[in-house]
Protein backbone atom coordinates (compact mmCIF):
# COMPACT_ATOMS: atom_id res chain seq x y z
CA UNK A 1 0.00 0.00 0.00
CA UNK A 2 1.50 3.81 -1.10
CA UNK A 3 1.42 6.34 1.46
CA UNK A 4 -1.71 8.46 1.04
CA UNK A 5 -0.93 12.53 1.52
CA UNK A 6 -3.13 14.52 4.10
CA UNK A 7 -3.78 17.93 5.73
CA UNK A 8 -3.04 18.03 9.49
CA UNK A 9 -2.02 20.31 11.88
CA UNK A 10 0.84 19.54 13.93
CA UNK A 11 3.21 20.39 17.11
CA UNK A 12 7.16 20.17 16.74
CA UNK A 13 8.67 18.25 19.57
CA UNK A 14 12.07 17.53 18.65
CA UNK A 15 14.25 18.07 15.78
CA UNK A 16 17.42 15.66 14.61
CA UNK A 17 20.06 16.65 12.01
CA UNK A 18 19.88 14.36 9.05
CA UNK A 19 22.51 13.85 6.53
CA UNK A 20 23.93 17.47 4.95
CA UNK A 21 20.84 19.30 4.21
CA UNK A 22 17.46 17.50 6.07
CA UNK A 23 15.89 16.79 9.09
CA UNK A 24 14.38 13.73 11.16
CA UNK A 25 11.37 15.98 12.88
CA UNK A 26 9.22 14.21 15.77
CA UNK A 27 6.00 15.98 15.55
CA UNK A 28 2.39 15.54 17.95
CA UNK A 29 0.14 15.60 14.65
CA UNK A 30 -3.53 16.06 15.33
CA UNK A 31 -4.65 13.41 12.80
CA UNK A 32 -2.01 10.70 13.67
CA UNK A 33 -0.75 11.59 16.90
CA UNK A 34 3.09 10.78 17.54
CA UNK A 35 5.21 10.54 14.05
CA UNK A 36 8.36 10.84 12.90
CA UNK A 37 8.99 13.11 9.75
CA UNK A 38 11.98 13.37 7.06
CA UNK A 39 12.16 16.67 6.15
CA UNK A 40 15.00 17.51 2.70
CA UNK A 41 16.58 20.53 2.09
CA UNK A 42 16.03 22.69 4.90
CA UNK A 43 19.62 23.05 5.82
CA UNK A 44 22.85 23.97 3.62
CA UNK A 45 25.56 21.60 3.01
CA UNK A 46 27.72 23.92 4.95
CA UNK A 47 25.66 22.68 7.99
CA UNK A 48 23.72 26.30 8.74
CA UNK A 49 20.22 25.96 8.80
CA UNK A 50 17.71 28.26 6.49
CA UNK A 51 14.96 30.20 6.99
CA UNK A 52 12.70 27.09 6.39
CA UNK A 53 14.85 24.93 9.35
CA UNK A 54 13.63 27.80 11.70
CA UNK A 55 9.58 26.20 11.50
CA UNK A 56 10.85 23.28 13.20
CA UNK A 57 11.74 24.25 16.30
CA UNK A 58 10.59 22.38 19.28
CA UNK A 59 6.77 23.80 20.35
CA UNK A 60 6.27 25.41 16.77
CA UNK A 61 2.79 25.03 15.61
CA UNK A 62 2.95 23.98 12.11
CA UNK A 63 0.31 23.49 9.19
CA UNK A 64 1.36 19.91 7.33
CA UNK A 65 0.80 18.17 4.37
CA UNK A 66 2.20 14.79 4.92
CA UNK A 67 2.69 11.51 3.39
CA UNK A 68 1.12 9.16 5.72
CA UNK A 69 1.46 5.02 5.49
CA UNK A 70 0.09 3.03 8.74
CA UNK A 71 2.76 1.25 10.38
CA UNK A 72 5.65 3.49 8.74
CA UNK A 73 7.78 4.45 11.06
CA UNK A 74 9.28 7.46 9.22
CA UNK A 75 7.36 9.15 6.67
CA UNK A 76 7.64 12.49 4.66
CA UNK A 77 6.37 15.52 4.43
CA UNK A 78 5.18 17.68 1.47
CA UNK A 79 4.34 21.06 2.46
CA UNK A 80 5.04 23.13 5.44
CA UNK A 81 4.10 26.09 6.86
CA UNK A 82 3.17 27.91 9.84
CA UNK A 83 0.44 27.21 11.72
CA UNK A 84 0.50 30.35 14.06
CA UNK A 85 3.61 32.24 14.54
CA UNK A 86 3.96 33.02 18.18
CA UNK A 87 5.38 37.08 18.93
CA UNK A 88 7.16 36.13 22.42
CA UNK A 89 7.83 32.20 23.26
CA UNK A 90 11.11 32.02 20.65
CA UNK A 91 12.45 35.25 22.01
CA UNK A 92 11.38 35.38 25.66
CA UNK A 93 13.82 33.66 27.48
CA UNK A 94 10.95 32.27 30.79
CA UNK A 95 8.21 31.66 28.21
CA UNK A 96 10.55 29.44 26.15
CA UNK A 97 11.63 27.48 28.94
CA UNK A 98 8.10 26.54 29.98
CA UNK A 99 7.09 25.91 26.38
CA UNK A 100 10.15 23.07 26.26
CA UNK A 101 9.20 21.72 29.72
CA UNK A 102 5.83 21.20 28.28
CA UNK A 103 7.14 19.88 24.90
CA UNK A 104 9.49 17.46 27.09
CA UNK A 105 6.89 16.25 29.38
CA UNK A 106 4.25 15.35 26.55
CA UNK A 107 7.24 13.88 24.61
CA UNK A 108 7.84 11.48 27.32
CA UNK A 109 4.57 10.59 28.17
CA UNK A 110 3.62 9.64 24.66
CA UNK A 111 3.74 6.13 23.75
CA UNK A 112 1.88 5.18 20.76
CA UNK A 113 1.04 6.87 17.04
CA UNK A 114 -2.13 6.91 18.69
CA UNK A 115 -4.51 9.95 17.37
CA UNK A 116 -5.92 11.84 20.73
CA UNK A 117 -7.87 15.48 19.41
CA UNK A 118 -8.50 16.16 22.88
CA UNK A 119 -4.62 15.88 24.05
CA UNK A 120 -3.90 17.91 20.96
CA UNK A 121 -6.17 20.57 21.07
CA UNK A 122 -5.24 21.06 25.06
CA UNK A 123 -1.55 21.32 24.55
CA UNK A 124 -2.04 23.44 21.07
CA UNK A 125 -4.13 25.64 23.51
CA UNK A 126 -1.47 25.98 25.94
CA UNK A 127 0.51 27.34 23.93
CA UNK A 128 -1.20 29.84 22.13
CA UNK A 129 -1.97 31.13 25.80
CA UNK A 130 1.69 31.28 26.67
CA UNK A 131 2.51 33.24 24.33
CA UNK A 132 0.00 35.97 25.13
CA UNK A 133 0.59 35.31 29.19
CA UNK A 134 1.02 37.78 31.64
CA UNK A 135 4.35 37.04 33.76
CA UNK A 136 1.71 35.39 36.34
CA UNK A 137 0.09 32.96 33.68
CA UNK A 138 2.95 32.54 33.23
CA UNK A 139 4.75 31.11 36.25
CA UNK A 140 2.02 29.05 36.75
CA UNK A 141 0.55 27.61 33.51
CA UNK A 142 3.60 24.55 33.80
CA UNK A 143 2.37 23.36 36.92
CA UNK A 144 -1.32 23.65 35.01
CA UNK A 145 -0.15 21.38 31.94
CA UNK A 146 1.12 19.01 33.86
CA UNK A 147 -1.45 18.57 36.70
CA UNK A 148 -4.46 18.23 33.61
CA UNK A 149 -1.68 16.25 31.43
CA UNK A 150 -2.09 13.43 33.44
CA UNK A 151 -6.42 12.86 32.64
CA UNK A 152 -5.27 12.42 29.16
CA UNK A 153 -2.84 9.41 30.54
CA UNK A 154 -5.33 7.74 33.11
CA UNK A 155 -3.36 9.15 36.20
CA UNK A 156 -5.38 12.24 37.43
CA UNK A 157 -5.18 12.58 40.87
CA UNK A 158 -8.40 12.42 42.62
CA UNK A 159 -10.07 15.08 45.03
CA UNK A 160 -12.14 13.27 47.56
CA UNK A 161 -14.20 15.95 49.22
CA UNK A 162 -14.26 15.04 52.79
CA UNK A 163 -14.34 17.18 55.66
CA UNK A 164 -12.43 20.37 56.21
CA UNK A 165 -9.04 20.28 57.10
CA UNK A 166 -5.56 20.33 56.30
CA UNK A 167 -5.21 18.32 52.28
CA UNK A 168 -2.71 16.36 51.29
CA UNK A 169 -2.07 14.86 47.88
CA UNK A 170 -0.34 11.64 47.79
CA UNK A 171 1.81 11.12 45.14
CA UNK A 172 1.38 7.44 45.37
CA UNK A 173 -1.87 6.45 45.53
CA UNK A 174 -3.01 9.53 43.15
CA UNK A 175 -5.01 11.41 45.81
CA UNK A 176 -5.48 14.47 47.46
CA UNK A 177 -7.64 14.04 50.63
CA UNK A 178 -7.55 15.44 54.31
CA UNK A 179 -6.34 12.24 55.47
CA UNK A 180 -2.69 11.94 55.46
CA UNK A 181 -1.13 8.46 53.83
CA UNK A 182 0.72 6.10 55.71
CA UNK A 183 4.12 6.19 53.74
CA UNK A 184 6.26 9.70 52.77
CA UNK A 185 5.89 10.31 49.49
CA UNK A 186 3.31 13.36 49.72
CA UNK A 187 2.73 16.71 49.73
CA UNK A 188 0.81 19.07 52.40
CA UNK A 189 -0.59 21.96 53.38
CA UNK A 190 -0.26 25.30 50.91
CA UNK A 191 1.56 22.96 48.28
CA UNK A 192 -1.86 20.34 48.44
CA UNK A 193 -4.05 22.90 48.39
CA UNK A 194 -1.92 24.64 45.18
CA UNK A 195 -2.46 21.30 43.53
CA UNK A 196 -5.95 20.73 44.10
CA UNK A 197 -6.71 24.54 42.92
CA UNK A 198 -4.81 24.02 39.88
CA UNK A 199 -6.51 20.65 39.02
CA UNK A 200 -9.54 22.92 39.46
CA UNK A 201 -9.20 25.20 37.36
CA UNK A 202 -10.38 25.44 34.12
CA UNK A 203 -9.04 28.59 31.45
CA UNK A 204 -5.41 29.80 31.80
CA UNK A 205 -6.59 32.64 32.40
CA UNK A 206 -7.56 32.01 35.97
CA UNK A 207 -3.53 31.45 36.68
CA UNK A 208 -3.25 34.72 37.69
CA UNK A 209 -4.96 34.61 41.00
CA UNK A 210 -3.25 31.69 42.46
CA UNK A 211 -0.17 32.66 44.29
CA UNK A 212 3.24 31.21 45.05
CA UNK A 213 6.70 31.79 45.56
CA UNK A 214 9.61 30.65 43.42
CA UNK A 215 11.08 28.03 46.12
CA UNK A 216 7.36 26.68 46.28
CA UNK A 217 7.17 26.46 42.18
CA UNK A 218 10.32 24.91 41.66
CA UNK A 219 9.05 21.84 44.58
CA UNK A 220 6.09 21.66 43.17
CA UNK A 221 7.43 20.92 39.50
CA UNK A 222 10.50 18.58 41.21
CA UNK A 223 7.46 16.07 43.36
CA UNK A 224 5.37 16.49 39.26
CA UNK A 225 8.57 15.06 38.22
CA UNK A 226 8.48 12.05 40.35
CA UNK A 227 4.49 12.00 39.97
CA UNK A 228 4.98 11.56 36.43
CA UNK A 229 7.88 8.99 36.69
CA UNK A 230 5.96 6.50 38.98
CA UNK A 231 2.26 6.36 37.05
CA UNK A 232 3.70 6.86 33.67
CA UNK A 233 5.21 3.76 32.23
CA UNK A 234 9.24 4.27 30.76
CA UNK A 235 9.43 7.68 31.73
CA UNK A 236 12.33 9.47 32.00
CA UNK A 237 13.80 12.46 34.22
CA UNK A 238 13.33 15.87 32.36
CA UNK A 239 16.27 18.00 30.99
CA UNK A 240 14.59 20.87 30.44
CA UNK A 241 13.20 20.88 34.60
CA UNK A 242 16.51 22.31 36.09
CA UNK A 243 16.27 25.39 33.25
CA UNK A 244 12.92 25.76 34.19
CA UNK A 245 13.28 26.11 37.73
CA UNK A 246 16.19 28.66 37.42
CA UNK A 247 13.99 30.88 35.11
CA UNK A 248 10.86 30.85 36.78
CA UNK A 249 10.06 33.47 39.11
Amino acid sequence: MSAKLFKTRGIVLRTVKYGETSLIVTVYTELFGLQSYLVNGVRTATGRSSGKANLFQPSALLDLVVYHQDGRSLNRIREFQWGHLYEQIFQDVTKNAVALFMVELLTHCLKQPEENQPLFQFTEDCLLHLDQASPGITANLSLFFALHLTHFFGVSPRIVETQEGALYFDLIDSLITTTPPLHENYLEGKMASICAELLKTRQPEELEEIKMNQEMRRQLLQNMEYYFLNHVQDFRPLKSLPVLSAVLQ
